[in-house]
């Protein structure tokens, strides 16, 4: 039955289903939940750090359950748009409705949607990272594929990463950088990795020209099915949902650097270089995303099957408590700043 707990993370498109059904002060119940509700269980609920044992890890690797349990947000996140593009368009929604509809659509976007995305661009099966590009869709984030397989992963932990957040960077000022330097990366892998394979850039090889088309036909779409309003909203939300994600960038990787050896190259990444957080809630939610120190460490290792490392630096609260934290940027540096290591303090 503990395999099961992970249908927790359906609560977040539940709450959606709620919030764009009953509109009103119901409107914000999603936002409610994933920021005030679910860090006061994280207060509450213990910390888990128990690692399976790898007769534990063989019988998860062969249950399907685990896969399905992701394949199923495709589904609920078109769904959950769908309908919250019915409401808004067809109803006459006051200001603060449509606002917390946005919020709680968004919020979908980016916890079921980049982040189950995010789970299923590192498989090794083809048909997965199909499912999960086109989860990042509808967030109008599909070159994140890219920055973060071929851009992120190889650079983690050092200044030439648009997704680590320097040493007293606020996250506002971190939107903007990681938003901008991630989709300029993008390009230059893109365009890095077609020269490596001598294709043109107008060729079925240019997999970024490729989402971009896609993206505007998905927005043209909207726009024809459901008018200036739906558009707009459809742009509202995916601009919450990669905000999310980009909160979630900042705080996995505040503050930690890699030093550079006497031959001039970054250490390798360790379990050091990316801050974990055993928390319950939070670890079901976001399917253990929040054991991002061993997903560094092999990023093709599944959700169910990471692990915590003593010496990964941990977060004192979960994530979601965690981003909360982060929108006050002073309260965030006094939490957070003391439990950097003061030998990447120097490196910043």
């Amino acid at each position: 039955m503990k395999d099961f707990k992970y249908l927790a993370a359906f609560s977040i498109p539940v709450t959606a289903l709620i919030s764009i059904y009953y509109q009103g002060v119901w409107s914000f119940f999603t936002p409610v939940f994933a920021f005030i509700l679910l860090p006061l269980l994280e207060l509450i609920l213990p910390v888990d750090n128990q690692n399976l044992s790898q007769d534990q890890v063989d019988s998860k690797l062969k249950n399907g359950l685990f896969d399905w349990l992701l394949y199923l947000n495709l589904p609920l996140v078109y769904g959950i748009l769908v309908f919250a593009l019915i409401t808004v368009s067809q109803h006459g929604l006051q200001t603060f409705e449509f606002i917390g509809i946005v919020l709680s659509t968004g919020i979908v976007l980016g916890v079921n949607g980049i982040n189950v995305g995010h789970e299923l661009g590192h498989r090794q099966q083809s048909p997965e990272r199909y499912l999960g590009k086109l989860l990042l869709l509808p967030s109008m984030y599909m070159h994140f594929y890219i920055e973060h397989n071929f851009g992120h992963h190889l650079h983690a932990a050092t200044k030439e990463d648009p997704a680590t957040a320097r040493y007293n960077q606020t996250l506002y000022s971190f939107w903007v950088t990681s938003v901008a330097r991630q989709y300029v990366g993008a390009w230059k892998i893109q365009l890095n990795l077609l020269k490596m394979k001598k294709h043109r850039f107008f060729s079925l090889y240019n997999d970024l020209f490729w989402y971009v088309l896609l993206q505007l036909a998905f927005l043209i779409l909207v726009y024809g099915f459901f008018g200036s309003q739906g558009l707009l909203f459809s742009v509202l939300c995916a601009i919450v949902g990669f905000l999310l994600l980009e909160t979630v960038n900042y705080i996995e990787h505040y503050g930690l650097l890699r030093s550079k050896t006497t031959s001039g190259r970054y250490e390798r990444v360790k379990e050091i270089h990316s801050w974990n957080s055993n928390h319950v809630i939070g670890r079901i939610v976001l399917y253990e995303l929040t054991r991002h120190s061993d997903h560094h460490f092999k990023s093709s290792k599944k959700y169910q099957i990471l692990d915590c490392h003593e010496d990964s630096p941990q977060m004192p609260f979960g994530y979601p408590t965690s981003m909360v934290l982060s929108l006050l940027p002073p309260l965030w540096f006094h939490i957070m700043n003391k439990r950097i290591p003061k030998e990447m303090i120097s490196l910043a």
